[in-house]
Order: C-alpha cells, then structure tokens, then sequence
C-alpha cells in the first residue's frame, strides 16, 4: 500500500513512554530527507508496541511517501505475497527497470510465465522499483511482522536493507527478533513501559480508579507491556481486578495477551465469531472476499459494521486486525470442525482462474480426509510456485498432497518428491522426515530409492560441508548408474566436488584419489562434448591417473566451458572448470572462465554462488600483483554474504593479508579460520591456510615455517597444490635442507613439460634455478624471467627476479644484482606487498644501493568499492550495467563516481580512463 503520509498526528504524536524512541524515528526520516537511504530493524516482544511506533512514522513523515507490506503466518508458504503486496502500486514504475530485472519481477509476481527467477534479481528490481518511486519524493517503506515474510520477500526485502545507500528511502522493518538477512542492520530494540508510564497507560482504559497497589499488581503481572495493559483488564471489574486477576504463572506473554482476546471473543454472538474466523483464515485481505465466503457460511453482511465498531479489525481498503495477536486468538480459539468449514467456504469464495494457489490450499485445509482430486490440484500449485522461484512453497504444496493422497504407492512418490524440493529449498529436516516417511511405506521402486539416496547425501553435503557427503554421493552415484546414467555422471562429479572439498578431513574410502577411482567406472555420457562430462573425465584423470594423462582432457574441457553452449548448466560447475584451467598452469583461460563465472552469477542473480567466483577472482589479482583489485572483491564477498549468510570461510582475505605480508592479520585470519574449516569437516579449507601461510612466511624470510606449513599440503589438494609445490622448494632451499624439494622439483618440470605453458615452465625453471648452480643456474633464472614476463602472473615475476637478484648478490655481481633487484622491489612495492619488498630492499641494500621511495598509486585515492566502480566506469559500463553487475542501485554508483570525480580530479569518464589505465 503506497501513498502521501496522513498529516493527522495525534494520535500517534502521543504514544506513552516513547520519547526516545520517536527521537531515533525523527532522526531516521531526517536523514532520508536528503540522499542517504536508512534502515532500521524495530525488533521487541509480541504487544511491547512495535507496530504503534512503525504507525508513528508513516505520519510523522511529513512530505513522504509510504509503503507498507505485512507478514502474515499463514501465507508464508506462498511466494512473493508481501512482496507483491508492497509493490503492487508502483508497478507500472517497472518499466524503467533493466530487462532482466524487469521479467524478473513479473515473473515472481505471476504476470508472465518463464524460467523460475533468481531471488537476487528480484532483490535488485525491488531496490530499483522502489528507488523509482522515491525520485521525486522521500519514500518510507514498512515491512511489520516481518518474522512471518515468506522467504522470497524476506531475501528481497533483506537485499534491499543491505544496498540502502544513496536512495531517499526509509526502511523499517517490526520483527520480534532480528534473523537471516535482518541481522548486522541497524537495530532499535523497544523494551517494556518503565513503571510510571505502564501506570499512566492502565490508568487511561480503566473503567474505573483503582488504588495504588492493584494498579502495581497489574503493572508488575504484564511486565509493562503495553498491549496486555490495554487488553487483559478488558472486561473485568474492579472488583475481579483487586480479587485476583493476574497472568497465568509461566505463561508466555503473548499466549497471556492472546487468552485475553479469547475471553472477549467469547462474549460475541456466533456469527460476529464466524466473521472473525474468515477473515483469520484469510491472508489476503480482500474485503469482498471475506464477505463471499462469510455469505457463503449464512453470515449476513450487516456484522461486518458491528466488529468494525468493536474495533476488532476494519475492512476497508483491506481487512485488518487490531493486532497481530487477535488473528491468531480467533483462529487458534476455534475448533477443528469450525476451521474446516471457513477454510472450504474461502475455497468456494476464491476464484480458480485468478488465485488457484491460494483456493487449492484453503481446499486442502478444509479437508479431513486423502482426496486424490485436491492432491492433484496441489501439485499444480507446486508446480506453479517452483516456476516463480518459490520452493518452499512448492514443498510445501507437495507436502501437503502427499498427505491427502489415497492411494500408498503415489504418496510416497510425492512425498520423495516432496523432499527433493525441500532439500533444494534448504529446509533439510523437513526432508529427512519426507524422505523416512517416503521409504517407510516400502512402495518406492528401485529408482525412486535411489533418487531417495540422493538427497540424503545432498542433505549431508550441504550439513557438513563435506565431511561426510563423499561417501554417500559416491554410493548414490553407484545405484544411479544403471538406471538414470546421466544423473550418476553428475553426482559421481557432484561427489568429487564433495571430496575435494573435504580434502585431507574426508572419510576412508571416499578420498579424492578413491572417488576419482570410482568414478572412472561411470557410464559414458549420452551426448559428446558437454562439459560437465568432459570434467568429470579430466578430474578423474588427473587425481587417479598422470598429469601428462590428464592434460589435454583438462583443455578440451576448459574449453568447453569457455562457450556458451550448454550455458545454463555451466554455473553448477564453473568453479571445478576454474581449477581446471589453474591446473593447466593456463592464466589466459582463468581470467577467462573466472570473469565468466562471475558474470553469470551477477547476471542470473546466483549470490550463492558468487563468493566463491569472486574468490578465485581474487587469486587471479594477488598472483597478478593487482592487491587493490583483490581488496575490492574482498569487500564485495563481504557484502554478498551479509546478504546471503553464506558461510564461505574469507579465503579472499585470507590470501590478501597473506600477500600483504600483513603478519597480524594474516595469522589471527588463518587460526580463526582454521577452527571454522576444521569444525565443518572443510579440509580443502586447512589447505589453503597452510599455502597462505607458507607464502607470508616465505616473504617474511621465516623459512623453516614456511617449509613445515607447505608439507602439510597433499598433492591431490587441487586448490593450492600447484602453487605450494614452489614455496615448498624455495622454503627447503633457503631453510638450508634442499633434499626436501627433490618430489616437487620433479613433478613441478613433468607439468611444464606436459601443459608448456609460459607460467608453468617459468615456475619450473625458477625452482630448478634454486637448486642448480653455477651457469645452470643463470641460465634458468633467465629462462624463468623471460618466461613469466610473457604471463599476467607479474607477482611470480617479480618473485624470479628477487631470487635471480639474491643469486646474482652472493655471486659477488653486484651491479648484475641491482638491476634485478631494484625492478623486483618497485614491483612489490608497487603491488603493495610489504614483506616480500622489504626482503628485496634488505638485498638491495646490501649491494651498496639504496631504494627509492615509493611513489603513491592511484588506487590509494580511493576506497575498494569506489575503484571497483571507477574501473567499470573507465572501461565504458553505464551506470545502470554498472548497478546490475555489482547489485546495487545507478544512484548508489553516481553517488561513489561523483567522489571518484573529485578524488582524481576529473570531469569525465574519458579523463578517469586516462588517470587510472
């Protein structure tokens, strides 16, 4: 609902005992006056006033804009509904949005059919649709009863808070405790009446004076909360108020407040209770509705005036309770029976062609036993809401049919069906009782049990991150293999992932080496050149077979996934192809395939996805010495997860302060992160902690830690394997103990000679250099030189030169040692890595020459985010592609580009492509 804020105050100017609440509203709408979005989460007990302050804005605001959406319990298996509630004024708006942002929404909405839409585009068209409708007038949005939002307006409206910036909107949201995405935004916690006003409030609604020390009684029994102060003496005398009157002992407050809308109910004739219980039973709040389905029951219209003047709820423009509180009074107060029969009167009352989701469920609450007919008309409903993107509701609607299904063989097969959807919705203990009451009939034929295997092991994978996932995919994958070959290739892929993300932490008989094992004996694949099949191929090959095996079906499948053919699967892959092309020593196909990554997570609006694109990303900047680039990422993860609750361990930051050279803040990451990872059974996670604290400790000069770090890393850890192989070599070489670096010497030249890459034999030649002498020596650090000068890896660069410099110094070639020297600490110091520049300029000082200072980049100028916008802009992105790529709003990136024009001293985006090319 949306329109001008009312300018009658009073009533809510007035509100007891909350000056210092009404300050902190007066403030927020301040703020939103000028061009900063605010958000704030009014979180508190049932009935301590939540709402009656959330009223207080919407007309305190004078001049705004107001919209409002509600969470209401009993919808919140239906997708989009408060959502779509809050947008519905302003939809027209929509035609000003990108295109995909566009059809997002109209297909979370109903309006058009399509594939299911990401959540996350649906996020950003609302943040769009919204920021539309503030351009000319400060908007506030209200989103109460928040703890009731179904999930897809809970992800979208949670998007929106967290991209609030440069936007003159105001959002609130009432919740009784902040979770999910409402947690890390600003909070205002509203705690009970203090004694005085709690008495100053009763004293109000009393029929009658009462003395001081009944009053206190009250006072202390509802514990100041406003709304059982207003409501439990309700219906009492004075006489039965000093006689004893008091909570329940141990009750819950809000059931106290709730037993005391029952009393009045009580009182009420029968169709005055019936009328209520419509409208309780009723989500929508569609008047004309609740009137139909009342007729229907032989209520006559004339109560509705009578409950309106009770002031139990109003009816117009929608049907709306006093209080939250009073809906499920009235609903819970009913019986069975009476349930029923309102429910089927809402059926009959609903139309099947404009709501037939909501007339199927009120159909099936209306129902006491299986019906094969309602059943059915459920499923379409699930299949409806899994169209729009709304899973849960489509578990929910299949849950549902599976319980009013007749006939045992079909009820089990949608309750497995049932569970599938609840595993993909993340409502895993949901599932696992779907999938025991599916199995429990013993009517599921051989593929259905394997399908229930299935998702019991993407039930593990998804709990345990892996620690016990392996196994069960692998076993999952067996029994598919002869009744659904395509679906076991995918889960034998689906359980590598698995292993490699467990890493050293997996359980005998489903390591990587033992799963790659099994999955040799996967069925061949149905069509040729996919490049999910092509992976799964090259992967077994390369952690069960050799390298030299291995290679060209690494290439064959990179390129597979360098094509769009096939696109739409490719995202569940991408990262395994990105590590694929790492292990082919190929840093033209990673930078391909991770900006494709990226780009196809920004683009569907896959968020679950992109902390880990953007994390291989910033391994592609750190190796490229490109550290601002990484910091920018670093603190786009950030954002994404507070957003998602992804729970990614930061290997981004991790790796970032490791290049740094950042001792403090690497080692509190590593340790902190190392408890996470172990906790959760995520040993590729302990992996790449030991590869990040071999490379500070090499850069530091701690040799001996470095080397003990980089043995803990198993060859068959893909992620950082190929990178320790060289720390391990330059940390045994100059820890005094070469013999430790002979294994890796010799499978570091059988890689370069199988891939013959630039990058792979420049490391290969590097390494050997460490341990040759003499010419040999010489001639491979040149070799290496030339090499990674022809790579984007400039970091590895820079490393070879420093160790040629070091070389060239004890070689008493002094003014050779310079030159080296010198072009390796104006690298580093220009990439920003501290410690392995000082290394260089402790050498090069002691060649007799001193470094000059480092001149100041650029980069420094500006904040992450800015430069990550500065760099979009530069290359020629508009500021809408530049909103939809890094999911916030134009306004948010005029905003960072005006700070940007300043800070360079700029006046257009052809002289900041020239300041920061």
């Amino acid at each position: 609902m949306l329109g001008e804020a009312a300018h009658d105050v009073r009533s809510h100017l007035d509100l007891v005992g909350r000056k210092r609440e009404r300050a902190v509203l007066d403030r927020l709408l301040g703020a939103t006056d000028g061009e900063n979005g605010v958000v704030l989460v009014v979180h508190g007990e049932p009935g301590v006033g939540k709402t009656a302050l959330l009223d207080y804005a919407a007309v305190a605001g004078q001049g705004f804009r107001v919209a409002r959406t509600s969470g209401v319990e009993g919808e919140m298996e239906l997708p989009f509904a408060a959502l779509q509630q809050l947008c519905s004024p302003v939809l027209d708006l929509r035609e000003r949005l990108p295109r995909p942002q566009r059809d997002a929404l109209n297909v979370a909405f109903g309006l058009n059919a399509g594939a299911a839409p990401s959540p996350f585009l649906v996020g950003l068209a609302t943040l769009g649709l919204l920021s539309e409708a503030a351009k000319d007038t400060p908007l506030v949005v209200i989103v109460d009863d928040a703890q009731w939002l179904d999930a897809g307006s809970q992800r979208a409206l949670a998007f929106v808070a967290h991209r609030l910036f440069a936007e003159r909107i105001a959002l609130l949201f009432g919740t009784r405790q902040p979770s999910g995405g409402l947690t890390r935004l600003p909070e205002l916690h509203v705690e009970p009446l203090g004694r005085r006003d709690a008495n100053a409030l009763l004293v109000s609604v009393l029929p009658a004076p009462l003395d001081d020390s009944v009053l206190d009684r009250v006072v202390a029994e509802t514990r100041g909360n406003p709304l059982a102060l207003l409501e439990l003496p309700r219906g009492l005398t004075p006489t039965q108020l000093a006689g004893g009157f008091g909570l329940p002992a141990n009750v819950p407050l809000s059931a106290s407040i709730e037993v005391s809308f029952t009393r009045r109910l009580s009182s009420l004739p029968r169709d005055d209770r019936r009328l209520l219980l419509v409208a309780a039973a009723d989500p929508v709040g569609d008047p004309e509705l609740v009137r139909r389905a009342a007729r229907y029951l032989g209520v006559p219209d004339t109560t509705v005036g009578v409950l309106e003047s009770q002031g139990l709820l109003v009816f117009a423009p929608r049907v709306v309770f006093r209080h939250p509180l009073v809906r499920s009074a009235v609903y819970r107060a009913a019986g069975l029976h009476e349930r029923r029969d309102v429910h089927q009167a809402l059926a009959a009352a609903t139309d099947p062609d404009l709501d037939p989701d909501r007339r199927a469920w009120h159909r099936a609450q209306g129902t006491a036993t299986p019906d094969e007919e309602i059943a059915t008309e459920l499923e379409r409903s699930a299949a409806r809401a899994q169209a729009r993107g709304g899973l849960a509701a489509a578990a929910a609607f299949l849950e549902r049919a599976a319980t009013l299904t007749p006939e045992p063989s079909r009820r089990a097969t949608r309750a497995l069906t049932a569970a599938e959807t609840k595993v993909q919705a993340g409502a895993l203990e949901d599932a696992s009782q779907l999938l025991a009451s599916a199995e429990a009939t013993g009517s599921l034929n051989e593929f259905e049990l394997a399908r229930a295997n299935l998702s019991r092991a993407q039930i593990a994978f998804v709990a345990t991150h892996g620690s016990d996932a392996p196994a069960l995919l692998l076993e999952a994958a067996g029994r598919l293999s002869t009744l659904d070959p395509s679906l076991a290739r995918q889960t034998y892929l689906d359980a590598l992932s698995a292993a490699l993300f467990a890493g050293r932490l997996a359980q005998p008989g489903a390591r990587a080496l033992e799963v790659a094992q099994a999955a040799r004996t996967a069925p061949a694949p149905t069509l040729k050149g996919r490049g999910p099949d092509l992976l799964l191929d090259a992967l077994t090959t390369l952690l069960s077979g050799s390298y030299t095996e291995a290679a060209p079906r690494l290439r064959r499948a990179v390129n597979a996934f360098g094509t769009d053919k096939f696109a739409a699967e490719q995202i569940r892959w991408m990262w395994l192809a990105t590590i694929a092309s790492v292990q082919l020593w190929d840093d033209a196909e990673w930078e391909t395939l991770s900006e494709r990554h990226i780009r196809i997570a920004r683009t569907t609006g896959a968020l679950g996805d992109l902390p880990l694109a953007l994390t291989q990303r910033i391994y592609l900047h750190l190796l490229s010495g490109e550290l601002e680039a990484a910091a920018s990422l670093v603190a786009e993860i950030q954002r994404v997860t507070d957003t998602t609750g992804s729970d990614l361990a930061p290997y981004g930051a991790v790796g970032l302060a490791a290049f740094r050279g950042d001792q403090a803040e690497a080692s509190y990451l590593i340790e902190r992160t190392r408890v996470e990872v172990r906790s959760r059974g995520e040993g590729i996670g302990l992996s790449v902690l030991d590869w990040a604290t071999a490379t500070l400790n090499n850069g530091l000069g701690r040799y001996e830690e470095a080397l003990e770090a980089a043995q803990r890393v198993a060859p068959r850890d893909l992620n950082p394997s190929m990178w320790i192989m060289a720390e391990l070599i330059e940390a045994a070489v100059r820890a005094g103990t070469p013999e430790a670096a002979g294994a890796a010497q010799s499978r570091l030249a059988s890689i370069a000679e199988a891939t013959g890459t630039d990058w792979a034999a420049g490391i290969a030649s590097r390494s050997a250099a460490l341990i040759a002498e003499g010419p040999s020596a010489e001639a491979l650090y040149a070799a290496a030189v030339n090499r990674l000068g022809r790579t984007r890896i400039a970091v590895d660069l820079a490393r070879a030169r420093l160790l040629y410099g070091e070389w060239l110094r004890r070689e008493r070639r002094r003014m050779d040692a310079r030159a080296e020297l010198r072009a390796a600490y104006e690298l580093f110091s220009d990439f920003g890595m501290e410690a392995f520049a000082e290394r260089a300029r402790i050498e090069l000082l002691a060649t007799g020459e001193h470094a000059r200072s480092r001149t100041v980049d650029i980069s420094e100028q500006l904040t992450p985010r800015e430069a990550q916008i500065a760099h979009l802009a530069a290359k020629g992105s508009t500021n809408r592609e530049i909103a939809s790529q890094l999911f916030i709003s134009p306004n948010t990136v005029e905003y960072h580009l005006r700070k940007v024009f300043r800070k360079l001293e700029v006046k257009s985006r052809t002289q900041l492509g020239s300041r920061i090319s």
